[in-house]
């Protein structure tokens, strides 16, 4: 893939980009995936929205507000104008995003995107370590915050030297005084459809982030291939759901898909199942995003709310039981549209939606993207074996200045670490992840990064964190500790040392499950066998 002259002024992001030998193939199959050299997303999302008759239309909506797309446009470029003309951001700069899903947060988004900066959109659970350790990663040196979260972004800022340029939304933020006199005009960058417009970071199972980086053509395909061809959108479509916009799925559903097709999004005020069924009964949404964990909740809450209006249901983040599709079929009418995505990937690859579903079976590849599976050699396995997931698309990883790039693609595919069965019509049927990576409600966490919060509490010996199977959650977080000498096991400590770990990191990395142990498993050289862990809890399970 031959690199086009970017637009970008500060060419970090472009300059620790993986070699060459160690990027996907990228393929752009569809008709609608041939961009032009020129491309900048928000311009083709924000700005086109309005251009194309929709400046009118409720954009997003809450039970307490609204905004249309032509204001949000007008508030779009009015920070892009403080970005570039006051807080001194030029394309290819970092700027990291704070903030919860709201109608501020997504105008700071299509802003930094227009003014060709780099989004990097954190989950506000963040704790500041976990936030130095990406601005670190990123070399991030400006902000865009909620007021409510200034204090943790200043306290990461303090421990890195570099994030420097600090402004925030909302009661007290500076940026509520500023804006009303900047002008609802703006410049869009010139970027290039391969200039690099976010970068989404995850933690790996060491718990050093990764900062997948894409670029503005991959935000558009993703809308151009799932979006478009599985859910089908229709013009009168309320989006809702839960996953952050720091997640590609949040990002895909409540930002990039309804701008590209002139949807309205219903965003909840608060976080919590109980506030999506009133936003949903409230604004009549008609589309929810969220994980298989919120739609057992939603079973439960179905009887509390009317949520008639309600008439596609996507479900993504963690792998989805047969038995909660049928069951959520069953309770609801609604059949769950499945959907396999990574970080790396940016959206979803692998569904089905309406009479293509087939309960417990992930779908059939998304078009634009191809999907194989292959054993630990790298070759195709045998029809209805079990392989490693391989995908090819319009999206792929490119790891910031990470040697992991080399462990996700190899000879031009995208390898997921999910391993998977197709049968012969094409449909891919989930087996289990094929790392040690953690998935808890759709939430990815790493072992490592729990240990070490419970390692910093003095009762704490040794911990080792493993991943064990739960009905609800998918998985859980379960911690094997060794306590220090004189420390005894009991109930309180149990409490206090989970109360410790949310203190630490973001809460929902807790371990809900632990267990006190004499000595950990080991290795002649000292390292812990987790699998042996995993093994005799999974037996004793069964």
């Amino acid at each position: 893939m031959t690199m086009i002259e970017s637009g970008h002024t500060d060419s970090f992001t472009r300059d620790h980009l993986p070699p060459a030998e160690h990027w996907p193939v990228f393929r752009f199959d569809l008709p609608e995936l041939n961009y032009p050299d020129r491309l900048n997303a928000g311009a083709e999302l924000l700005d086109a929205a309005v251009r194309k008759g929709f400046g009118d239309k409720p954009a997003i909506i809450t039970p307490t507000r609204q905004i249309s797309y032509r204001a949000l446009l007008d508030q779009a470029n009015r920070i892009a104008n403080y970005l570039t003309g006051v807080m001194g951001v030029v394309p290819g700069n970092r700027v990291l995003l704070h903030g919860f899903n709201s109608i501020e947060l997504s105008a700071a988004w299509f802003a930094v995107i227009k003014c060709g900066a780099v989004a990097v959109t954190t989950m506000p659970m963040l704790r500041a370590a976990e936030l130095s350790k990406i601005t670190r990663k990123a070399e991030v040196e400006f902000a865009l915050c909620d007021s409510r979260l200034k204090g943790v972004v200043e306290e990461a800022a303090s421990e890195t030297g570099k994030l420097n340029r600090i402004s925030a939304w909302g009661e007290g933020g500076d940026l509520e005084n500023a804006l009303p006199g900047l002008s609802r005009s703006f410049t869009n960058a010139d970027t290039a459809r391969d200039d690099i417009a976010l970068l989404a970071c995850t933690s790996g199972t060491t718990g050093e982030p990764k900062a997948c980086a894409h670029f503005h053509s991959a935000i558009l395909a993703m809308a151009d291939t799932f979006a478009r061809y599985t859910l089908e959108p229709e013009q009168d479509e309320i989006y809702t759901g839960t996953p952050p916009l720091a997640f590609t799925f949040g990002l895909g559903a409540f930002l990039v898909f309804p701008a590209r097709f002139g949807l309205t999004v219903a965003l909840p005020e608060r976080p919590g199942f109980e506030a999506l069924c009133e936003t949903i009964e409230a604004c009549k949404a008609t589309t929810v995003f969220t994980a298989p964990t919120g739609y057992r909740a939603m079973m439960v809450l179905w009887g509390d709310y009317d949520l008639t209006s309600l008439r596609k249901a996507v479900s993504a983040g963690e792998h989805l039981p047969e038995a909660t599709s049928n069951a959520f079929h069953e309770r609801t009418g609604l059949r769950l549209i499945d959907g396999i995505g990574a970080t790396e990937m940016i959206h979803i690859f692998i569904s089905a939606a309406g009479a293509a579903i087939r309960p417990g079976a992930t779908g059939q590849a998304v078009p634009g993207y191809r999907a194989c599976l292959i054993d630990t050699a790298g070759k195709p396995v045998s029809q209805g074996e079990i392989g490693r997931l391989a995908l090819q698309g319009p999206t792929g990883c490119l790891y910031l200045d990470d040697e992991r790039q080399g462990v996700y693609v190899q000879d031009g595919w995208n390898l997921t670490g999910d391993l998977y069965r197709c049968d012969e019509d094409g449909y891919y049927w989930y087996v289990s992840r094929a790392d040690d990576l953690i998935v808890s409600s759709g939430y990815n966490i790493a072992g490592p990064e729990v240990e070490e919060a419970l390692l910093s509490h003095d009762a704490v010996s040794e911990a080792a964190v493993i991943g064990v199977p739960d009905a609800e959650r998918g998985a859980i977080v379960k911690a094997f500790i060794v306590l220090a000498e004189g420390r005894k096991a009991t109930t309180d400590l149990v409490t206090a040392l989970q109360t410790h770990v949310k203190s630490m990191i973001a809460p929902y990395k807790y371990p809900r499950d632990i267990e006190f142990i004499d000595a950990l498993p080991k290795t002649q050289t000292g390292k812990i066998q987790r699998f042996k862990l995993r093994r005799e809890t999974i037996s004793l399970q069964d």
